[in-house]
C-alpha cells in the first residue's frame, strides 16, 4: 500500500527565528550614498537587514528590508500629544487592504521603577520594554518578567578595543523573531539617534 507522505518532512522553521543565541553587527550607516540608514550583518559577515531612509533624517515612515531590498516591515510614526510618541510596525503584505499593526512602540520619559528612560512595546498580547543602559548607545529589550531578550551595546574587538559610535553589537536570545527585534531597534534608533 502506498504511503500518503512517503518522505518525512522536517518542521518548517521561521527564517527569522533561531534555536540559538545570535549576534549581529549594526553599522549605523546606509550602503546607499546620500541616504540615512543602517546595515545589519550576521555573525558570518553577511548583510541580513538594511534600513534606507531616502527622504530625510528621522522620517515618519521607514522600511526594514532584507539584503535584496524586499520590505519586511513598514514602520510609521503617529504623534499622540507632544509628550508621547507612538510608532506602529506593519508586516509587509502587498495584497493587504486594511492593515493591522504587528507591533506598537510608545515612548515614555523616565520610569519611576527603573529610573531610566524607556519605550513600551506591544506585540499582540505580549509586552516588552526597551530600557536604556549606562552608555549612549547601550539598551536592552526585556519581557514582562524582566528577562533580557535582546541587548545592544557598542561593538568591541576581542582585544577590547571599541569600534566607533556607529558600530554596535546586537545579541538576540533563542526563539525570538529577529525581524521584530530589528524593527524595535530601528524605532529606538529613530527616537534617540535620529536614524
Amino acid at each position: 500500500m502506498a504511503k500518503v507522505f512517503p518522505h518525512s518532512q522536517g518542521p518548517v522553521l521561521d527564517p527569522f527565528v533561531s534555536l540559538e543565541k545570535e549576534t549581529f553587527t549594526l553599522w549605523m550607516k546606509s550602503l546607499v550614498c546620500q541616504t540615512n540608514g543602517c546595515t545589519v550583518f550576521d555573525s558570518n559577515g553577511d548583510i541580513v537587514y538594511r534600513i534606507d531612509n531616502y527622504d530625510k533624517k528621522c522620517s515618519s515612515k521607514v522600511y526594514l528590508m532584507d539584503l535584496r531590498g524586499r520590505v519586511l516591515v513598514t514602520i510609521r510614526r503617529k504623534r499622540l500629544l507632544q509628550i508621547v510618541g507612538c510608532w506602529y510596525g506593519y508586516r509587509w503584505n502587498p495584497d493587504a487592504g486594511e492593515e493591522k499593526p504587528w507591533f506598537q512602540v510608545k515612548t515614555y520619559g523616565r520610569l519611576i521603577c527603573t529610573g531610566s528612560s524607556a519605550c513600551q512595546v506591544t506585540v499582540g498580547f505580549d509586552k516588552y520594554w526597551v530600557v536604556k543602559l549606562g552608555s549612549k548607545q547601550a539598551f536592552r529589550i526585556v519581557n514582562i518578567d524582566r528577562e533580557v531578550i535582546a541587548e545592544v551595546k557598542q561593538k568591541q574587538l576581542s582585544s577590547g578595543i571599541s569600534l566607533g559610535d556607529d558600530v554596535l553589537t546586537l545579541v538576540v536570545e533563542p526563539h525570538i523573531d529577529h525581524s521584530l527585534i530589528m524593527a524595535i531597534v530601528t524605532v529606538y534608533g529613530l527616537i534617540n539617534y535620529k536614524l
